[in-house]
């Protein structure tokens, strides 16, 4: 069973086992890298299907259908999933109501979730531990605690309340007292008073409390624990109004702690710590301490410390000067949440994923250790992808962590990470783009993301709105290597939207169709054969792919007249290959596709040009196989239909003449044409097929499908 614990308060944390030292990265690879369970997979399947399969009451809210019942175990998890895809509310949570949820561990964190809905969903269960982290105000502490007490097995029987960042009402009495199994609570970042620290304290089997960030201003109040209180944090307690002698006092009291956390914000420049390490007679029985962020401390003054304790498995040194000496690396079973090397950031990051201002600092140490990364940390990555979802609002968190993820990614280090990891990195760097849509270098570093191109081609991610934010990007002129860059990924994400979802881009498409003509234009009149010209080439193909809309926009955009100048400018076959690419029916690269402009039945008449059909009867007899079968597929488009040839008809019979000729003299294998040309359908091969009037074009047509199918034969025939 797993349970929820806060990370400053889990047995984990307490007493690290030696065992968990280097699992931690081969947990995440199994984890992420391994299918998702039944269980999983099944729950997913519910929840997405939850108003389907339920019934409704006459208040609005859900029902289970009544043959339904769930064991403990999967219903504690079924709650835990919701909660995380964010999909519990008053509607939802009422299918907990009843018997056929038996539930244990509540995870209700971030839930918008009303009193009378917790208290009818949640508080008839045998509940033994209660995650409300940062629950929505309509649900305060106090109505949490009423709604608990109503029930005389819980209020003996609960032993786990977590309630972090949860809202309290003025002039609230929080009544703990009658919650007589507790035995971990935390009130982080609550208006948390002396007094209720006073009541809080009575508790008969309390071992672990977290006060950490309240408006508590004594702790004499734990003098009551000392005698069972095992773990105590405390972390940046900035109302506190006692003397450094008087903290210490109560400290050297409590004999009993195994953990003891009183790590501060570095700038406050607390020298509780300092002051600590200098006791010999105080925490004889520690195993885990935390001073970050605490002022002048030293390695010699914390080694010992250490020493004079030996059962010490952990200390966070994250924002001090300490961490560095080699007692650090040598000490056997010392886990250390510093700044030293990856090892200790590592640490800092699991331990302070809920605490910003040491996320930024761990974050900031990792960026400068993996600058130069050429080894695949999926476990870092992980733990970067955990402080960018937990502090989506933090703009330094955010943008530290998407410059690590880029170290983490970057060049071949990608393809070592699991995808689903990947992916949920790439979305949050979306989440990240939509939050703080004004900040660039946020926006550049998830340009450079998208240039990988394992993550570009192989994660799952919202294609769309990542074809949205570059084609924005091109249009703002930025220098030319991240000009290049988003040219480079259009051409590969046009690939991978759907005609509707090309169409739905509007603005954008046209924005986009608009530069990548200005790019070619200014790369032709440069005389300039650049990767940007072959890239911008390759993105206005793709965009065109069964997009009438970005047909037209090249075509009002004098798209035409450009390409026919890179025609008489350039004769290398990877850039004809390209302009004929966007004027034929089909496309070469990974496409399944149909395209492009010659299959817009409007815009062919303005293909048949003197200067176009030149050009294109040309190429035809190019010695490179891949423009001439090019060329031969616009010839028998546009020829397949006489309405544009009306004036032209004999130019046409010699077009058709010429291809049949040129086609007969075609190998008859097809293994000199390298490129690999796919098709999501043979549809648009149909009506060429049934073109019995001209042999020529029939020809073409069955020649390209010979060829599609000799080259990827497993896609077609099976």
């Amino acid at each position: 069973m797993v349970h929820f614990l806060h990370p400053g308060l889990s047995p984990r944390n307490i007493v690290p086992p030696d065992a968990q030292k280097d699992a931690l990265g081969w947990c995440v690879v199994q984890e992420e890298a391994s299918p998702y369970s039944l269980v999983n997979i099944c729950l997913n399947v519910l929840i997405a299907n939850l108003e389907k399969l339920c019934s409704e009451r006459s208040d609005g809210t859900l029902c289970l259908p009544e043959h339904w019942s769930f064991p403990q175990e999967v219903a504690d998890r079924f709650l835990g999933v919701m909660t995380w895809q964010g999909k519990l509310t008053d509607r939802t949570a009422s299918i907990f109501q009843g018997n056929q949820m038996k539930l244990k561990l509540v995870n209700i964190q971030k839930a918008k979730i009303s009193t009378a809905a917790f208290t009818k969903a949640f508080c008839h269960h045998k509940v033994i531990e209660l995650d409300a982290t940062a629950v929505h105000t309509d649900l305060p502490i106090s109505d949490i605690l009423s709604g608990l007490c109503s029930n005389s097995w819980i209020q003996q029987n609960l032993r786990c309340l977590l309630l972090d960042s949860t809202s309290i009402p003025q002039d609230s009495r929080l009544l703990f007292g009658q919650l007589t199994g507790l035995r971990v609570l935390s009130v982080f970042n609550v208006c948390f008073h002396s007094e209720d620290l006073a009541n809080v304290s009575q508790l008969p089997k309390l071992e672990s409390l977290d006060i950490s960030n309240t408006l508590v201003t004594n702790i004499s109040a734990l003098l009551t624990c000392k005698d069972r209180l095992k773990s105590l944090t405390m972390h940046y307690l900035k109302c506190l109004t006692m003397t450094k002698p008087q903290i210490l006092a109560v400290i050297r009291e409590l004999k009993c702690l195994l953990h003891l956390d009183i790590s501060d914000h570095r700038q406050l420049k607390s020298d509780l710590a300092f002051h600590l390490l200098q006791q010999k007679d105080i925490l004889p029985n520690i195993v885990s301490l935390d001073i970050s962020g605490g002022n002048y401390i030293t390695d010699g003054a914390v080694e010992l410390f250490i020493q004079q304790r030996p059962a010490m498995q952990f200390v966070g040194l994250l924002a001090t000067d300490a961490g560095y000496s080699d007692f650090f690396t040598a000490k056997q079973g010392l886990r250390v949440a510093g700044g030293a090397n990856v090892t200790q950031i590592s640490e800092a990051l699991s331990r302070y994923r809920n605490r910003s201002c040491f996320m930024k600092e761990a974050l900031y140490r990792l960026f400068t250790e993996t600058f130069s990364m050429q080894v695949t940390m999926p476990a870092i990555l992980k733990l970067v992808a955990v402080g960018m979802r937990n502090h989506p609002l933090d703009l330094p968190v955010q943008f530290t962590a998407s410059a690590c993820a880029l170290n983490l990614t970057r060049q071949g280090l990608a393809r070592g990470m699991p995808v689903r990891l990947l992916s949920e990195v790439t979305c949050l760097l979306f989440k990240a783009l939509k939050n703080f849509p004004h900040y660039q270098q946020l926006q550049k570093n998830c340009l450079l993301s998208l240039t990988n191109s394992r993550i570009l081609v192989d994660v799952p991610f919202d294609r769309f709105d990542a074809a949205k934010f570059v084609m924005r990007w091109l249009c703002k002129h930025e220098n030319p290597k991240m000009q290049t860059m988003a040219v480079s990924i259009t051409s590969i994400l046009a690939l991978q939207l759907s005609p509707e979802q090309t169409a739905q881009l509007k603005e954008e498409l046209f924005m986009a169709v608009k530069e990548l003509l200005a790019i070619v234009k200014q790369k032709t009149t440069e005389n300039l054969d650049d990767v940007t010209l072959l890239f911008t080439l390759k993105a206005l193909w793709n965009l065109t792919d069964e997009s009438p809309a970005a047909c037209n926009h090249f075509m009002e955009n004098q798209g035409l007249a450009i390409f026919i100048q890179v025609l008489e400018t350039f004769s290398e076959s990877a850039i004809q290959s390209k302009v004929l690419g966007l004027w034929a029916f089909y496309h070469l690269i990974t496409s399944r596709r149909r395209n492009n402009i010659a299959e817009v039945r409007e815009l062919s008449s303005k293909l048949v040009t003197e200067d176009v059909v030149k050009h294109i009867s040309n190429l035809l007899h190019s010695k490179e196989m891949e423009v001439s079968y090019f060329a031969a597929g616009i010839i028998a488009h546009l020829t397949s239909d006489k309405q544009p040839w009306m004036t032209h008809d004999l130019q046409r019979s010699a077009l058709l003449q010429d291809l049949y000729a040129t086609i007969q003299n075609w190998p008859s294998s097809s293994c000199k044409m390298t490129a690999l040309v796919t098709y999501r359908s043979f549809k648009a091969f149909f009506p060429l097929l049934s073109n019995f009037s001209q042999p020529a074009v029939q020809l073409w047509a069955l020649w390209a499908m010979y060829h599609v199918c000799s080259k990827n034969r497993f896609i077609y025939l099976f």
